[in-house]
């Protein structure tokens, strides 16, 4: 570090001004709660917020399928986690990229009032789709970068019911006092997960 030069403390940087607004980093998993588990323990990001698994409608390559999903997200700073396991054995881009044991950096996301303005610049960057969720109120597309940078493109349409989502899991996690790490979410609020022996 140079003298007389302060640092912010990790996480904790001024908003980035650019093109993309970076929101959530997406790593793909064998188990969404040993991997919540593990984040907590090594980084002390937190609380992990667990969906239940369901089935997602989305494009893949040339046909559409459903895939279930389930993921887990926790907000660290101004970026957010997104832990993600897919529970079938249908093609997908997430199941492609399932390496048995370990953790797959898979994504990083950006949010946008312009999602076709967004996609239709990557793609004259020649960069192709290969992927979009047909579910939810949202849409989110899958740019493939991975040749080039290592992980997707995740374009996420910024709608009120997301932003909400997004703000709301960002609140409990700034104010978090360690409790509950890793939360089942469930219609009436959370349960935890069953201690392992």
């Amino acid at each position: 570090m140079l003298p007389g030069v302060l640092v912010p403390p990790l996480f904790e940087q001024s908003w980035p001004e650019g093109k993309s607004r970076f929101i959530q980093l997406g790593h793909v998993v064998d188990d969404v709660v040993v991997a919540a588990e593990r984040w907590v323990a090594a980084f002390g990001v937190g609380p992990f917020h667990v969906l239940p698994a369901v089935g997602q409608r989305a494009r893949y390559g040339e046909g559409e399928q459903v895939i279930r999903l389930q993921v887990a997200v926790a907000q660290a700073g101004p970026v957010q986690i997104e832990l993600i396991q897919q529970h079938c054995e249908t093609p997908s881009i997430f199941w492609e990229w399932s390496r048995g044991g370990t953790f797959a950096f898979h994504q990083i996301a950006t949010v946008t009032s312009d999602y076709d303005g967004k996609v239709a610049g990557l793609r004259k960057l020649g960069y192709s789709v290969v992927a979009e969720s047909l579910a939810g109120s949202f849409r989110v597309a899958y740019v493939d970068t991975a040749a080039e940078f290592g992980f997707y493109a995740e374009i996420v349409e910024s709608t009120p019911r997301f932003l909400e989502q997004v703000r709301a899991t960002s609140e409990t996690c700034a104010g978090w006092d360690g409790s509950d790490p890793v939360r089942l979410l469930t219609r009436g609020g959370y349960r935890v997960p069953e201690e392992r022996r």
